[in-house]
């Protein structure tokens, strides 16, 4: 092949006839009268319909303008009209105009037009090509690829060479394979490949040279589309022949057509050629390999080719695309093969080395392909079946069934999974356990985020951050404070996990939140005890609950709490400002307890802290309106001045 040239192709004539069938039905409506030539000498695309009528020079220079003024204001129809005129009495426009025009009709993005561009393109092809600039032509090439239309395009290519307008390969090369890929029509494609290459040839043309993408569209559609031995090794000749270096590519495509032909000696052979091309790297080749293995039903190849690449690589991973993964798995599944792919799996875990990624082994591809392609319960067949042949089950065949249970938020049999893994003595990664406990989570099974944290601390993750938040985060949307003191208890103590007093306040005001007020006490207490120190936060949430179920007493019992604490120099100690103000004499007020109220006004007073007496007032009215100073005398001297000392201050007694 690519070690010597072979003999040159063979000589034929240049195709001569087009797919009119096909040419045709793109036509209709007519355009033109498009017929089967009565003879080679006559054009199927002529123009003119009807005699050609002779036009003075006068009137000519007239249809000129009008094709010209047209043009410039978008008027198609009237464009085209001109144009027929013109060329009906074998007269074309000028070389820009007629340029203009084709490129005009080409822009416009509807099928009617491009009919017209084409059919104008063959005309001035046949009966004056100089006129023809090549970019013309290539901008009508890029219209017909963007409609989709294959058998004009390929006629149009077919139409240049019987013409001799010999069009450099790289305006129409790469558009002509892009078509043929979206319609798979590659032997409409080879045939204008292989008479590009004997024209190149021929006629020693550089430009005419296609390049090695083409080359290898060519070999692909003869190996993958054609499966043609013969065909493929005909574009190699043409590719030594003209110089086109081979690329990893071409290697892998011969590769799968000799693999599904069982050509082993071949195989052997393009290794060698590979090594002395310099590729070093084989993914694709092997890639293409096993495809081809697959395809044809040789699947102890497939494994023979995943094992020789992993000793060849001395472990390292293989690298296989997941395409190749899916394939491999549907081959044997298929076939009824599930023992043997726990054989296959098994194996390659003894070869891979142990600094393989897990997502990267041939074990994960595997049983990933399987989850990929809807078959989880096959996954689980085959880690069944490495279990009875004793095998090890490696973290890659995990992880992949993990990902499926998470995304069919199946989280309490994945917790189960990950128990299993862990009494196996492997070691899940962190980012593993964050997705499982964020699926157990959302699918509100707190049990298994509060299992699965437990085994995550047990592993010695050193970052815990991620989880816990997680796991607080939706306690608290859910509305469940008892399951978030529980939690935040059980690792309160745990240095990977900076616990503090935001995470105590979270459960206090979901308590509060909720009416639970002897869970929001107990929880203050504990916090307390263990030397979290309550801050504006707290003692605000606390406040709002007492007030809800008017324990005005217990608001009272805060505030001799709050007031040994209060910061003087605004840096250590709790911050007194507006809304801690407000809160209490608000509560105090409504409860009654003037002198504590007198207090934080004072306080209030000696911090500059601005209070908006007119709230006070309006609570007094609503609960005391009916208390009489002289009452108070009776009972208690200093009850009664502090309510003489409230009503003065707020302006009461007026």
């Amino acid at each position: 092949m690519w070690r010597k040239a072979f003999t040159l192709l063979q000589r034929r004539p240049f195709s001569s006839s087009p797919e009119i069938p096909t040419l045709y039905s793109f036509l209709q409506p007519s355009i033109f009268a498009l017929k089967n030539p009565p003879s080679s000498s006559s054009s199927h695309s002529d123009l003119p319909t009807s005699p050609p009528k002779t036009l003075t020079p006068d009137h000519v220079t007239t249809l000129q303008t009008t094709l010209h003024k047209s043009l410039l204001t978008h008027n198609t129809d009237e464009a085209w009209k001109s144009f027929k005129s013109l060329t009906g009495s074998s007269v074309f426009p000028s070389k820009s105009l007629t340029n203009s025009l084709i490129t005009h009709l080409a822009s416009l993005g509807d099928i009617h037009n491009l009919k017209r561009a084409f059919a104008s393109v063959v005309y001035v092809v046949e009966k004056s090509p100089e006129l023809l600039e090549f970019e013309t032509v290539g901008s009508v090439l890029g219209a017909m690829k963007c409609a989709n239309t294959a058998a004009p395009a390929f006629a149009l290519i077919q139409c240049m060479f019987k013409n001799r307008f010999f069009l450099p390969f790289s305006v129409w090369g790469s558009v002509v394979v892009e078509i043929s890929r979206k319609n798979g029509n590659f032997a409409a494609f080879l045939r204008v490949f292989e008479e590009n290459c004997r024209v190149a040839l021929d006629e020693k043309m550089e430009f005419m040279k296609p390049d090695l993408a083409a080359c290898n569209a060519a070999l692909e559609g003869c190996c993958c589309e054609l499966e043609s031995v013969s065909g493929a090794e005909k574009v190699v000749e043409t590719m030594a022949v003209l110089g086109v270096r081979p690329d990893e590519s071409s290697f892998g495509f011969l590769a799968y057509l000799y693999a599904l032909k069982g050509l082993g000696e071949k195989i052997s052979e393009l290794e060698g050629l590979m090594g002395g091309f310099g590729f070093s790297d084989k993914r694709v080749f092997r890639n293409n390999l096993i495809n081809g293995y697959v395809k044809s039903g040789k699947l102890e190849f497939v494994s023979a080719t995943i094992l020789q690449g992993l000793r060849e690589g001395d472990g390292e991973c293989l690298d296989l695309d997941g395409e190749t993964y899916c394939r491999v798995v549907k081959g044997f599944l298929d076939n009824g093969k599930v023992k043997e792919l726990a054989t296959l799996i098994i194996e390659a875990q003894n070869l891979e080395s142990s600094t393989v990624v897990v997502d990267r082994s041939v074990g994960y591809g595997i049983v990933n392909a399987c989850v990929g392609i809807g078959l989880s319960d096959k996954a689980h067949s085959i880690l069944d079946e490495m279990n009875a042949q004793g095998g090890t089950l490696g973290l890659g065949v995990h992880v992949p069934i993990l990902k499926a249970y998470c995304k069919e938020h199946r989280t309490a049999e994945a917790t189960q999974l990950v128990m299993d893994i862990s009494n196996s003595g492997l070691k899940l990664d962190m980012e593993t356990y964050d997705t499982l406990i964020e699926a157990s989570m959302s699918s509100q099974d707190f049990q298994s985020a509060f299992s699965l944290f437990r085994d995550m601390r047990e592993a010695r993750t050193p970052d815990l951050k991620g989880s816990y938040l997680t796991i607080m985060t939706g306690l608290m949307e859910n509305h469940r404070p008892e399951l978030m003191a529980a939690f935040l208890d059980e690792v309160v103590e745990d240095p990977r996990i900076e616990v503090g007093t935001h995470d105590w306040n979270s459960i206090i005001h979901a308590f509060c939140k909720a009416g639970r007020l002897e869970d929001a006490r107990r929880t203050f207490r504990r916090m307390i005890f263990l030397q979290y120190k309550p801050n504006d936060q707290t003692y605000l949430s606390l406040i709002s609950g007492y007030v809800s179920v008017e324990k005005y007493f217990c608001v009272l019992m805060l505030w001799h709490e709050v007031k040994r604490n209060i910061s003087v120099d605004g840096e250590r100690g709790l911050k007194f400002d507006h809304n801690m103000v407000d809160a209490f004499l608000y509560a105090l007020v409504k409860g009654g307890f003037f002198d504590a109220v007198m207090q934080v006004v004072e306080k209030s007073q000696e911090m500059k802290i601005f209070v908006d007496k007119w709230r006070y007032k309006q609570a007094f009215m609503e609960t005391h309106k009916k208390l009489k100073v002289s009452k108070l005398r009776k009972r208690s001297f200093r009850k009664m001045e502090a309510l003489v000392a409230f009503k003065n201050w707020a302006g009461l007694n007026a």
